[in-house]
């Protein structure tokens, strides 16, 4: 089939967004954006934890006591 028999390919029409999609601004309450704050800023903690028990060479469970 040549490019010139090919049929264009149709493209969607635009939808409305949706709220996921909407939410990506800061806001007040439990929200995309706050849900992903949240995760990014545990990650970082917890590589941090593993980072400064390796310097230490203690654990966690030893500096609670």
């Amino acid at each position: 089939m040549s490019d010139e028999q090919q049929t264009p390919q149709s493209q969607p029409e635009s939808q409305p967004q949706s709220e996921a999609e909407s939410s990506k601004t800061p806001s007040f309450g439990w929200n995309l954006y706050a849900e992903r704050i949240n995760g990014r800023f545990a990650m970082i903690g917890f590589v941090a934890l593993l980072i400064l028990e390796a310097v230490t060479g203690q654990t966690f469970l030893s500096w609670m006591g």
